[in-house]
């Protein structure tokens, strides 16, 4: 069944942390999708760019409104996810706790399926 990691990381910490921390930081984020991948899990993961340059759309009554980040509101952002084929939810989630990014982010772990639930 897959499962979706998703990466919730405070809003400010990629700036806080500078670009030579961050580029370890993702070094060691290619390595553990990597490593998933020649396990046979990953189907999927990205990172995501910050908030800043994000939109949000809804539609209400039938008209669409847009909101350019950023979210003043939010406290936290989807900061990247990972896509797995795990066969059972113990498995995802313990994948999630040796995820590099739980050290810095909280790791949502998510079933995937349809929506009329």
């Amino acid at each position: 069944m897959p499962y979706m990691l998703l990466i919730h990381e405070p809003v400010g910490q990629r700036q806080a942390r500078g670009e030579a921390e961050g580029r370890l930081v993702y070094g060691r984020m290619l390595d553990f999708a990597a490593d998933l991948k020649a396990r046979g899990l990953l189907l999927a993961a990205e990172s995501l760019l910050s908030q800043d340059q994000a939109t949000r759309v809804q539609v209400r009554a039938g008209r669409a409104s847009m909101l350019d980040g950023p979210f003043a509101e939010a406290k936290e952002m989807v900061g990247g996810f990972f896509l797995l084929a795990c066969d059972t939810r113990e498995e995802a989630i313990a994948i999630a706790g040796q995820c590099p990014a739980a050290e810095w982010a909280t790791l949502e772990v998510r079933a995937t399926g349809p929506c009329f639930f």
